[in-house]
């Protein structure tokens, strides 16, 4: 049997007769309409009441290409399968271009149109159960996962639905397309978000420091150690440890790695004791590990054992339609940060942040946006505080410039603040949002001071 609600737009009252009939014999509630006009009437009292609609395409009052257009404003949802005699299919056809799901040439035996309704509706319930799963079980994304594309939203689903598991993550991906923010995810939806979530990046560390912050080691274990250190994997026990840049793990530490990973115990460096631990590992790489496999770089049991569950996070320059949201999201970050009203972008300046081919991805974009808040005179973004070029979508620094750091804006920034207010640094440090102390500072770091005007003059 059958379950759902039907109905059925026809002319002809012996076809809404025979579909009724049949339908109603395998359980299906059916309402039937002779106009589009009826219909329509009841769409607007009930627009969620219906799971199916039977439409024939020509009909006196409004044919069915109108009906479905009007259909498709109050219920964008609904699934339209039309009903049409032979000489009528390219009109069909059509209705398929508009968002029709399918249509059924006249006359249909019970059989086929049974069949039809049973695939359709089998469909449309999954369809409901999975929306119904990602709304009410997982709730909204959270702030800082700024995404509009498709092809983020696949990847955020996807943790989502594998985070409630216990299995080890792997995370693939270029560098600066937020790995740790999805990592983050998965802890902050797993039955384990009410333990530590901890973070560490294995390509800074030497071999001997990384040993040491995984593992801890006790007094005396090395030249220098005069305490004892608790490691990551003891503080992460009960929670997440996210293990970024693991294809930069030497070998030895590896080996290491995968007996917690196996025994679910370590030794802390200098120790004779293993302690047990009960831990979730989520690893991410910017490399390409079966080929380091191959390459005798990383151990093959290891990267199985980490790549339970596996997914590859797209480059900015594969969602592009992210990219004005991102940007807005760290100007309001930047702007708060640095108490600046800057609230947007000039149309030259937001062409060039789409057309540009971003390289270093999101964490790229953030320090580009953060330099432009930093130098912003206005509230407007413009294209001179972009360092990029526009040469389209292979777009890349300005030649000459490049990306300057973050040290040498600063510094280029007080000084000019310094040199608009005639070197008086109380009201330099008002504008810049600092205090006095800290502007002396600065100005002596960075070497300010031979900039100043009057050199006899007092600023207070």
């Amino acid at each position: 049997m059958l379950k759902g609600t039907i109905y059925i737009c026809d002319d002809e009252e012996e076809i809404l007769r025979y579909l009724s009939k049949v339908m109603k014999a395998a359980g299906l509630a059916v309402s039937t309409f002779t106009s589009g006009r009826a219909l329509l009437r009841q769409m607007e009292r009930s627009p969620g009441e219906c799971d199916l609609l039977l439409l024939d395409i020509r009909m006196p009052d409004l044919d069915g290409l109108q009906v479905l257009k009007l259909c498709r404003e109050l219920r964008p949802d609904l699934t339209v399968i039309f009903m049409t005699a032979y000489g009528t299919i390219d009109s069909a056809v059509e209705a398929i271009k508009l968002g029709a799901y399918d249509y059924v040439t006249k006359p249909f035996p019970r059989e086929k149109i049974l069949g039809m309704l049973e695939n359709v509706l089998e469909r449309e319930r999954l369809v409901k159960e999975n929306r119904a799963f990602k709304e009410n079980l997982h709730g909204p994304v959270p702030d800082h996962l700024v995404f509009t594309s498709q092809k983020f939203r696949a990847v955020y689903d996807t943790t989502l639905q594998v985070a409630a598991s216990d299995a080890n993550f792997l995370i693939l991906g270029e560098s600066g397309t937020g790995k740790e923010l999805i990592a983050s995810a998965v802890h902050d939806n797993s039955p384990r978000r009410g333990k530590r979530f901890i973070s560490i990046n294995c390509a800074v560390l030497t071999e001997s420091l990384l040993e040491s912050q995984l593992f801890g080691h006790v007094r005396g274990a090395f030249t220098g150690a005069v305490t004892t250190h608790r490691g990551l994997l003891e503080e992460a026990d009960g929670g997440t440890l996210f293990l970024d840049e693991i294809g930069d793990m030497s070998l030895a530490i590896q080996a290491k790695l995968l007996r917690v990973i196996q025994e679910r115990d370590f030794i802390p460096v200098g120790a004779t004791k293993a302690k047990k631990v009960d831990i979730r590992f989520v690893a991410a790489t910017n490399k390409d590990l079966e080929r380091e496999v191959r390459a005798g770089r990383f151990r093959e049991d290891l990267f199985y054992r980490l790549n339970v569950i596996s997914i590859h996070l797209p480059s900015l320059r594969e969602r592009p339609e992210d990219i004005e949201p991102l940007a807005r999201y760290f100007l309001r970050k930047y702007g708060q940060r640095m108490t600046k009203e800057v609230t947007g972008f000039t149309l030259d300046a937001l062409k060039l942040l789409m057309t540009y081919s971003w390289p270093g991805n999101i964490r790229e974009l953030g320090n580009v946006i953060e330099r432009a808040v930093i130098l912003a005179p206005g509230p407007l973004i413009s294209t001179d505080l972009l360092p990029m070029e526009n040469s389209g979508s292979g777009a890349g620094p300005r030649q000459g410039t490049g990306m300057a750091s973050l040290e040498s804006l600063e510094r280029e920034h007080i000084r000019n603040i310094l040199l608009r207010t005639g070197f008086h640094k109380s009201r330099s440090a008002e504008i810049l949002g600092i205090s006095r102390k800290t502007l002396d500072r600065k100005i002596s770091e960075y070497g300010l001071d031979k900039y100043r005007i009057d050199p006899d003059r007092e600023n207070l």
